[in-house]
């Protein structure tokens, strides 16, 4: 199952460890945030090397619809809630920059890179999007409100994000990692204090980024209770089709849409791992509904961390890993928040203060609800029968028959058939 991306261009190649070194900063992790932090990082002069188990981008990034945009879903009506409108306006704020940065990157690589503009549509509640629309007007953005698209079915109506943008997220970071300090096949496997020991070497370091989508160390910051993991699935059309904007449902199960070239991507299916979903028969099944017999060109599948409230975790990891950040949960929304979470981390590293550092600030309180239904749902895994369990937190797997993996309710990770890690945050394979 290879994406579009994986199946369109050939990423550079970097070697392994051999033995001992220092740096002044690690980042461990080479998807989209890891390869950006290590650009800013390098743009700065600062000493810094990036560790990757596996090739860069070989997990979550090279399975993403490559949106970049501001709109996540129905974001700032949930902000403006549970923080108030000054924390709305910063992240429009903070993604707004994020897809200007991505602009201006692009004009030096070849990676599709092209304008258009972002749509969340609704099928059910016209008030939401009216909702919306007068906060986004508040905190400062045009937008656009349609009571029509061109998508084949009825809406209650879209919000449009003039300006944002979509591309090749694998060319992008072919053309930006050629010039970086990277380590492939370095897989971290234990963390001691300014130490990260591998097979063929250690790590010494004063600060490191944990660029691993779902952070890798369990003792401090509470991350496997603060978040959950969540599958999506994608399939590329062959048709005649054109869609002009980029558009995504505001329901969390709903569907996306979104060409390249002359490919369709569609994408839907969601369900939380380790639960019964739609897959990909629901965006088959979408498709033919709506569009006829299509000719299939790649089909993949993805996961995203969930935050409780819906926004990254990016910052210090814990009071208690001094110099050490993190960057997570980016819900659905990987390609903007990566540039967010390089950009801030840049800032942190470098000693300086970040305006957007209060809104993503990992230690922030967690609404009281969704925690305990996140950390009720962890124990029932962990106490009910099942006939394997996960070695990360012992949690039961579940049996996943759209993608023939174990699966992770409680944390994400996933195995093979033959009980080979997949995803962490599990670090080794099932006993």
């Amino acid at each position: 199952m290879d994406s579009i991306w994986t199946k369109t261009v050939t990423m550079p190649s970097f070697p392994a460890l051999e033995g001992d070194i220092k740096t002044d900063v690690l980042i461990i992790g080479g998807g989209m945030a890891g390869i950006l932090c290590a650009h800013f990082l390098q743009e700065q002069g600062v000493d810094y090397v990036l560790a990757e188990g596996r090739e860069i981008c070989s997990g979550v990034t090279k399975n993403t619809t490559a949106k970049i945009t501001s709109q996540h879903g129905l974001i700032y009506q949930k902000i403006a809630k549970q923080r108030g409108m000054e924390m709305a306006a910063m992240y429009l704020g903070a993604n707004q920059t994020a897809v200007r940065a991505y602009g201006e990157l692009a004009k030096e690589i070849d990676c599709d890179f092209e304008r258009k503009t972002n749509y969340v549509y609704s099928l059910k509640s016209r008030k939401k999007l009216e909702k919306e629309a007068k906060i986004l007007t508040k905190i400062g953005l045009d937008n656009i409100f349609v009571e029509y698209t061109e998508l084949p079915f009825r809406v209650e109506g879209a919000i449009g994000f003039p300006n944002q943008a979509q591309f090749h997220p694998l060319k992008f970071v072919a053309g930006l990692a050629k010039r970086l300090r990277i380590y492939e096949h370095t897989y971290v496997k234990e963390l001691k204090p300014h130490r990260a020991v591998t097979e063929k070497g250690d790590i010494v370091f004063d600060k490191a980024v944990f660029a691993t989508h779902f952070p890798i160390d369990n003792k401090h910051g509470m991350y496997f209770m603060k978040m959950y993991q969540h599958r999506s699935y994608v399939i590329a059309c062959e048709q005649g089709v054109n869609v002009e904007g980029m558009y995504v449902d505001e329901a969390m199960n709903g569907m996306s849409f979104r060409n390249y070239g002359d490919l369709l991507l569609v994408g839907g299916g969601d369900h939380r791992t380790g639960k019964q979903g739609g897959g990909w028969r629901e965006i088959e099944e979408t498709s033919r509904k709506y569009y006829g017999e299509l000719k299939e060109a790649a089909r993949w599948a993805t996961q995203d961390c969930i935050t409780l409230d819906e926004v990254p975790y990016i910052g210090e990891y814990s009071k208690r890993m001094p110099g050490c950040y993190v960057a997570t949960g980016f819900n659905k929304w990987g390609m903007t928040s990566s540039m967010v979470a390089a950009k801030m981390l840049t800032d942190l590293i470098c000693g300086r203060e970040n305006v957007y550092q209060r809104l993503y600030d990992p230690a922030r309180s967690m609404p009281r609800p969704q925690l305990v239904v996140n950390g009720a749902e962890s124990v029932m895994n962990l106490v009910l029968p099942a006939k394997k369990r996960c070695p990360h937190m012992e949690c039961g797997l579940k049996w996943n028959k759209e993608e023939h993996s174990w699966d992770c309710p409680c944390h994400g990770s996933r195995f093979d058939e033959n009980g080979g890690v997949i995803e962490g945050p599990a670090t080794g394979s099932l006993r």
